[in-house]
């Protein structure tokens, strides 16, 4: 029986993780939660690290519409028609 705390080697916190990189690992985890080979403990591990990913890619995905929102104003406002 595993440790429920010990870390996975291969998994990075999200902190350390870029967007592209958060993306590879859901799809990473789809494909073996597809497979269905692991035991169940291990798939509902899977699945919250999934779970948490995805709100990390999401929340990134926020922060750069709100940049590209904050520069299409800026450049609204230099007289550039920006649609």
């Amino acid at each position: 029986m595993t440790d429920s705390n010990q870390k996975n080697p291969e998994k990075e916190s999200s902190d350390n993780m870029t967007f592209e990189q958060a993306i590879a690992r859901v799809e990473e985890i789809v494909r073996m939660l597809e497979s269905g080979s692991a035991p169940l403990e291990e798939e509902i591990a899977l699945y919250e690290e999934a779970v948490k990913l995805t709100e990390f890619c999401t929340l990134k995905l926020q922060q750069a519409e709100l940049k590209i929102r904050q520069v299409s104003k800026s450049e609204a406002g230099n007289g550039e028609r920006i649609e």
